[in-house]
């Protein structure tokens, strides 16, 4: 345990008692959001919004676990242990001593992302319980300190993503079981946490300090935010942590769970579904019509947890995973697809093979889905599709064909435009359309390239 740790955790609580003068929290004027331009926004989200696959990582003590406590399994998702389980504190703090990764190879995880045509990882660097993947000066909770390994972990799986070119943004939990200024909900459970009053200012402090200490170490580009549904958490120390962090770095893009504005947004107005943050995200689902006007993006787990239960073996098939991804990108959002590594550092085989097979239909069919808008049809009884405005004014859209018609042909109906020309993307073959009554019918081959999704690129005489 380091000294300096200690030091700079009763150094924080003095400052902030300080602050506030021993009582409750007062408030403190937050830093200003930076202003920036349409045209400044959209550089900035521009690597996002086109990347629209990535991989979710949910690591920490709890995957030592894998569901079970004392030899007992655990309802619910792996990451929730000590909450569903109800651990005391100082129970749950021996996981740290069992946490040695010694299967752990950033090189591979993010070669795994890479193949299956990610393009960004969001890691966990700190859940729920508080444990910190990272080396932290204000606790000793965290990797360096507590447990075996003794190494940060975040910053060489920066390192390889960015030497591998994949982005990589990090996940941070607001709700904290394990800091002493929070307490637990009820006797059950630590779920919703509360705060004692006068040391809130103390957390906010705790937080910023952390944040700063990942974008110094392992410099994420995106910062994912969870955990702020308690009470306490408002949606002004949202709008405080997030300018704290624009200010430090400008190109940051952060989540709207920084604030308040969580997830359900389908259905709202425009105005309703303003919040501070810089997109949306919808948990375990899709929006039927996605979120028109937000940069959103969809995360999910490949089976039913997102920590590692070593007895959920719920997964989803690799057809399922890339029709997701299609359908996430069809109505403009991204796709976030998680795993869940064990405590010794390896990804489970189910979720590479799977991983493994979305690569191989994103190897032949990604240029459907990077940089792509969402679809202009106003419906795709045949699957999805995706579209894309070219230099010259052509509307090229591409036909996700779910089910491949019987009978040869395919009707593309409320197309905006003229049938130029068209091609499977599988092998650049040459696809007949014409116009026929008010839609476009394409003339297919009879077998389909691809039983998951086959995929038709379709270009439009289009007026903008």
């Amino acid at each position: 345990m380091k000294s300096q740790a200690r030091f700079g955790a009763l150094f924080l609580a003095a400052w902030c008692s300080l602050l506030t003068g021993g009582r409750a929290e007062e408030a403190v004027s937050p830093p200003a959001i930076p202003k920036e331009t349409p045209e400044q926004r959209d550089a900035r989200m521009q690597w996002w919004r086109e990347a629209r696959f990535g991989m979710f990582i949910h690591w920490g003590v709890y995957s030592v676990a894998g569901g079970e406590w004392k030899g007992q399994p655990v309802r619910g998702i792996g990451e929730w242990i000590m909450n569903s389980a109800n651990i005391p504190i100082e129970e749950y703090q021996t996981l740290a001593t069992k946490f040695h990764p010694v299967k752990y190879n950033p090189a591979e995880w993010a070669r795994i992302a890479k193949d299956a045509g990610m393009r960004y990882i969001v890691i966990t660097s700190k859940h729920h319980d508080g444990f910190c993947l990272f080396e932290s000066k204000v606790t000793d909770w965290d990797v360096v300190d507590a447990t075996p390994w003794g190494k940060d972990l975040l910053k060489p799986l920066a390192d390889e993503c960015r030497k591998q070119g994949l982005h990589f943004c990090t996940y941070y939990s607001i709700m904290d079981w394990h800091h002493p200024a929070q307490y637990r909900g009820n006797d059950r459970a630590y779920n919703p946490t509360r705060i004692h009053p006068e040391r809130k200012r103390e957390y906010i402090e705790y937080m910023k300090a952390q944040l700063r200490e990942l974008l110094e170490s392992c410099n994420p580009e995106v910062l994912w935010f969870d955990g702020e549904w308690p009470d306490w958490y408002t949606e002004a120390d949202g709008r405080e942590i997030y300018a704290y962090l624009r200010q430090l770095k400008p190109e940051l893009i952060i989540n709207n769970r920084v604030g308040k504005g969580r997830e359900g947004m389908e259905g709202l107005s425009r105005e309703d579904r303003e919040y501070v943050g810089d997109f949306g995200t919808p948990e375990q689902q899709i929006p039927a019509n996605g979120l028109p006007g937000v940069d959103w993006e969809s995360c999910m787990t490949m089976n039913d947890t997102w920590g590692y239960k070593q007895d959920d073996h719920n997964w989803k098939s690799a057809e399922t995973l890339i029709r997701n991804v299609i359908d996430t990108a069809s109505k403009g959002g991204n796709y976030l697809l998680n795993v869940g590594p064990t405590g010794e550092g390896e990804i489970p085989a189910a979720s590479v093979e799977r991983l493994a097979v979305v690569g191989r239909w994103m190897k032949v069919n990604g240029e459907s889905i990077y940089g792509t808008q969402a679809s202009p049809l106003p419906s795709t009884p045949w699957g999805r599709c995706t579209s894309q405005r070219l230099g010259d004014g052509t509307l090229r859209l591409y036909l996700h064909v779910f089910q491949w018609p019987e009978s040869g042909r395919l009707t593309v109906e409320g197309a905006p435009g003229r049938p130029k020309a068209a091609a499977l993307v599988a092998d650049g073959s040459a696809v007949p359309a014409k116009p026929e009554g008010g839609a476009i019918v394409l003339d297919l081959p009879q077998k389909a390239p691809d039983s998951a999704a086959s995929v038709i690129r379709l270009d439009l005489d289009a007026n903008p």
